[in-house]
């Protein structure tokens, strides 16, 4: 399943924004500092159980990941919500999404949507107009994509994109978070 060649430094990675009804994925490859859009899309998880939605998301997230190959799943994390009824939904949608990626042997690796935002629009408080402009630009792709799920998705992949190729040039360690762009704290 691994894509990725040390030869060439070509990697495949699937980004997923994870939820119960709605989640995005998106793939790209990444050549040295070329950015490629390969594929992506929003999974529609129908019904009123939550485990009928779950086990879809998991079936389609397999499915795509049998399709397209990618080598590691950047995935969103959790983040702390005044409604902890929705925290533990995505949660449990954030699991079924691990699971799918882990099970299948990709490595996952998780981020906060603040970082995401900072590495893509140069804004932790970057709006979903945002995201998905420049993940149009950063992609070069004709026009947005179709579900601000999907453009989500691809954001988190272009994130790892740019964690892994600070961490090949050392610039970072890829554990580590990418720092702020915005006023130094004195």
């Amino acid at each position: 399943m691994n894509t990725e060649n040390a030869d060439s430094k070509v990697c495949r990675i699937m980004g997923i924004d994870p939820g119960t009804r709605n989640v995005g994925y998106g793939i790209i490859e990444v050549s040295g500092n070329r950015l490629t859009f390969i594929g992506g899309g929003t999974i529609v998880a129908k019904g009123n159980e939550m485990s009928e939605r779950l086990v879809t998301i998991h079936e389609r997230l397999q499915e795509a990941i049998h399709h397209y190959k990618p080598s590691v799943a950047a995935i969103e994390t959790v983040f702390g919500g005044t409604n902890i009824k929705t925290a533990i939904a995505i949660g449990e949608g954030r699991g079924v999404a691990v699971l799918s990626a882990a099970e299948l042997g990709l490595q996952v690796v998780g981020y906060e949507p603040a970082v995401v935002k900072r590495a893509v629009a140069g804004s932790g408080r970057a709006v979903k107009e945002q995201i998905q402009e420049m993940t149009r630009r950063l992609l070069a792709l004709p026009e947005i994509p179709a579900s601000d799920h999907e453009a989500d998705a691809l954001a988190l992949a272009i994130t790892h994109a740019y964690r892994r190729q600070a961490a090949d040039t050392g610039l970072i360690s890829i554990n580590k978070k990418i720092p702020s762009r915005g006023r130094r704290r004195r």
